[in-house]
């Protein structure tokens, strides 16, 4: 009898142990599956705007009395311009206004062109600390096939913050740090309920991260120059990579077009445009090595390149020019990459790629730190006009400039009849701190210009409003 009890008592004891341990689980189950739920939660605001995106051009829109500044020829005084069905249809001192055209008086106002930023991740990037809000890279250094533009985020908080001070399209970058060929960047424009509605163009080329080629014993004195020979067999190895890249995608279009029962492979068939030149290929390079070798490869293999970066490209600015190789110059207010070069090195190279008649555009650095800073990206084309490029050039290199390096100029750039309506107001030149942006129009819709900050401001302005008010 005693032993009977002494076994129903173990047992019972070993139930409610069982029962505290499953307890246990199941609460540390519940405290983690609930802490996913809110960071998940959490990520989903922290990327969400409050902005409601305009509805779409109903009734035709005259602008009256401003100053239209073209970009692409002479500005007009005291213009008008007439918008319908989200394009510009005329300009001129004198038109013919439709009888149900609403009148929108901008006397003595300013009228621009959107500004592009032509290197960015945002839309793909939110917040740095905050990794579920940043998609702009991909695992692995081969991805061609990834497409920046289904991985945009149409709420994101910093697209309302560009579009305020008159950037109103950018191209999203994927924008790997390991990665070697990094995917197809997509030009969007900054307004629309999902990333269909924004797509300008969906795919407009491929992009490829060149590998540290500047090799300066220096920077690894004893006992680490061992490193060097380290770093420049990695390099190496990377460039070989590259150049396996595109050899298999040529021998892959090789293989399919004679049908020989080759698999498709999406990695190689991305790249297919790319190698027929039918796709710009962005060769992201800096130092005057990296932009030599990338001319020399998309010599090569017959791409239609385009230079990202372009620190050095003054230095090989003849070498651009007869190979008709555009530069993205990314960031003119920047500190000198080199201990022993001049404090203006950044600053100048704007106008020195002007002065040689290379082809560029100004944009930014294109990091995920740098992507909430992209309203002042024409706060960047005027320290180039501060350092000599002509202003008007300076507006060309954030407006018409970019749009022709991507291949859109028929749509985006300036303020010319059948463009899309995508322009703002100001009280004066974009190019100065102190204008502002009064109005913002894309496709002739009238944009909500206020931002999280701008919000912010309104709150508290009224902490201290309430203190005086009687």
């Amino acid at each position: 009898m005693n032993q009977l009890q002494n076994r129903f008592s173990a047992s019972s004891t070993l139930q409610s142990k069982n029962m505290m341990k499953k307890t246990s689980l199941s609460r540390r189950f519940t405290i983690a599956f609930g802490a996913s739920v809110f960071l998940a939660f959490s990520s989903s605001i922290a990327q969400a705007s409050d902005n409601v995106p305009a509805a779409a051009q109903k009734t035709p829109l005259l602008f009256k009395g401003a100053t239209l500044h073209t970009v692409s020829g002479e500005s007009i005084a005291n213009g008008n311009m007439l918008v319908d069905k989200g394009k510009i249809v005329a300009l001129g001192s004198q038109l013919t206004v439709p009888a149900n055209a609403k009148v929108i008086d901008v006397s003595g106002k300013h009228i621009y062109p959107g500004m592009i930023a032509a290197n960015t991740v945002m839309g793909l990037a939110e917040v740095q600390s905050v990794r579920a809000t940043l998609d702009y890279a991909e695992a692995g250094a081969i991805n061609p096939n990834a497409r920046a533009l289904v991985a945009v985020n149409p709420d994101s908080e910093l697209i309302t913050t560009a579009r305020a001070n008159g950037v109103l399209a950018t191209l999203s970058v994927p924008n790997s740090p390991a990665g070697l060929i990094n995917g197809t960047s997509a030009l969007i424009q900054l307004d629309g309920w999902t990333w269909e509605e924004m797509s300008v163009q969906s795919e407009v080329g491929l992009h490829i991260s060149l590998p540290n080629l500047r090799f300066n014993p220096e920077l690894f004195p004893a006992p680490f120059d061992s490193r060097l020979e380290e770093i420049r067999k990695a390099s190496a190895q990377r460039l070989k990579m590259l150049e396996d890249a595109f050899d298999s995608a040529i021998a892959y279009r090789e293989a399919r077009a004679q049908n020989d029962g080759t698999k498709i492979d999406v990695r190689w068939e991305a790249m297919l445009p790319a190698i027929a030149g039918k796709r710009l290929v962005f060769f992201h390079a800096q130092d005057v090595n990296q932009i030599r070798f990338a001319l020399n490869f998309a010599k090569r293999y017959q791409l239609k390149a385009v230079i990202v970066g372009g620190a050095d490209a003054p230095e090989l600015a003849d070498l651009l020019k007869r190979q008709q190789v555009p530069v993205i110059v990314t960031g003119i207010h920047k500190l000198p990459m080199r201990r022993g070069a001049d404090y203006d090195a950044y600053y100048t190279v704007a106008a020195k790629l002007a002065q040689a008649g290379v082809q560029f555009c100004i944009a930014r650095a294109g990091t995920d730190d740098d992507a909430p800073n992209e309203r002042n990206l024409p706060y960047e084309a005027a320290v180039a006009a501060t350092f000599g490029l002509d202003v008007k050039e300076a507006l060309k290199a954030i407006t018409l400039y970019p749009a022709q390096i991507l291949g859109v100029a028929d749509q985006l750039g300036s303020l010319e009849a059948g463009k899309f309506a995508n322009f703002f107001v100001t009280n004066g030149d974009p190019l100065e701190t102190t204008t502002q942006v009064e109005q913002v129009y894309i496709q002739g819709r009238a944009v909500d210009t206020s931002t999280k900050q701008s919000r912010l401001t309104e709150k508290y302005q009224q902490k201290y409003l309430q203190k005086i008010q009687p």
